[in-house]
């Protein structure tokens, strides 16, 4: 266990070029050698707080190369505590020889990989001239999606919202010196029908992102609702888009936003158009047309994490 390198949230944070990022994580998703079983996904209850929390053990590999495992905690209550949702740590491993190379603080770096995820589906979903942004969340992830998403597009406007408007200030506040104008909101519904990308990272057991709101054009990019009782965006939202995932193996089996819909027949399998898989290896273009409404759903993929430990780890070498 010697001469193990430990990568803290600091350097994580200081050191995230989102563009370089996004690029790394595309050429992971295009790589066909890589093996990511399916996560383990353990709920458990917390009869204080009176809500389940969730352990999520999530490795991958790159034979020969490089593996690790992300272990995390979701504890939607933890505000209570004024803690994060999330905790969660990334043991990084040389592949060939077992061995750890880092141990990664892994809150700020599933942040970073998630919020570069969206932005990635975002290069091949939404419009190349869209220039405003509707941010539903105020939690970690939305300062990140909104960086992600205004690196790989002219975003112009932002607008935050979310249920406590001082978080949506603060938010605006901590980016206002970005090359965008962002404004703190009370109400999305109006809001919604105006921005060209939506992107909502939240732990709402109700949809937020009504269907009824939506127009041509739109781009919409769910990051939120990580459990199959729980759903972002409502079915009239589903039925008026066209439906992208970050993978198939976890899009389908873990989060509402895909998993309601599928029992009850408003949304069928063979609706669901491309993962991220298909549209890094260039077999599926995404987007279409100017006029189609893309909805992307993200539940997190253990490739994400480990293109981003690479990521890191090879910038802390330097």
């Amino acid at each position: 266990m010697k001469n193990i390198i430990q990568i803290d949230a600091d350097f994580v944070e200081k050191n995230t070029d989102f563009p370089s990022l996004i690029v790394d994580l595309e050429k992971m998703f295009a790589n066909k050698e890589l093996l990511v079983p399916m996560r383990h996904h353990h709920d458990f209850p917390n009869p204080e707080v009176g809500m389940e929390s969730t352990l999520l053990l999530m490795p991958a590999w790159n034979p020969g190369k490089d593996a690790g495992v992300k272990i995390a905690t979701v504890s939607p209550a933890n505000g209570k505590f004024d803690l994060p949702a999330i905790q969660a740590v990334y043991i990084y491993l040389d592949a060939l020889k077992g061995s750890i190379k880092a141990i990664i603080e892994a809150k700020s770096l599933t942040v970073k990989r998630t919020a570069a995820a969206s932005a990635l589906a975002s290069k091949f979903l939404s419009r190349k001239n869209s220039r405003s942004l509707l941010m539903i969340g105020t939690g970690a992830l939305s300062p990140n999606l909104i960086k992600a998403h205004a690196s790989v597009r002219p975003i112009e406007q932002v607008f935050v919202w979310g249920r406590n408007f001082d978080k949506a200030k603060a938010i605006c506040r901590s980016l206002n010196q970005e090359n965008f104008e962002i404004t703190p909101i009370k109400d999305i519904e109006n809001k919604i029908s105006e921005v060209d990308i939506i992107s909502s990272a939240t732990l709402s057991p109700t949809p937020l992102v009504l269907g009824k709101y939506l127009r041509p054009g739109q781009h919409v990019d769910l990051v939120g609702a990580y459990r199959p009782d729980m759903r972002e965006a409502d079915d009239d939202a589903i039925k008026k888009s066209e439906v992208f995932v970050d993978t198939y193996a976890g899009g389908l089996k873990e989060s509402g936003d895909i998993v309601i819909p599928l029992k009850t027949g408003v949304l069928a399998e063979k609706d669901i158009k491309a993962d991220l898989f298909l549209m890094a290896a260039k077999s599926h273009s995404g987007r279409s047309s100017d006029e189609q409404i893309t909805l992307f759903k993200s539940v997190g993929h253990a490739l994400e994490d480990l293109a981003a430990a690479t990521y890191y780890y090879n910038l802390f070498q330097k």
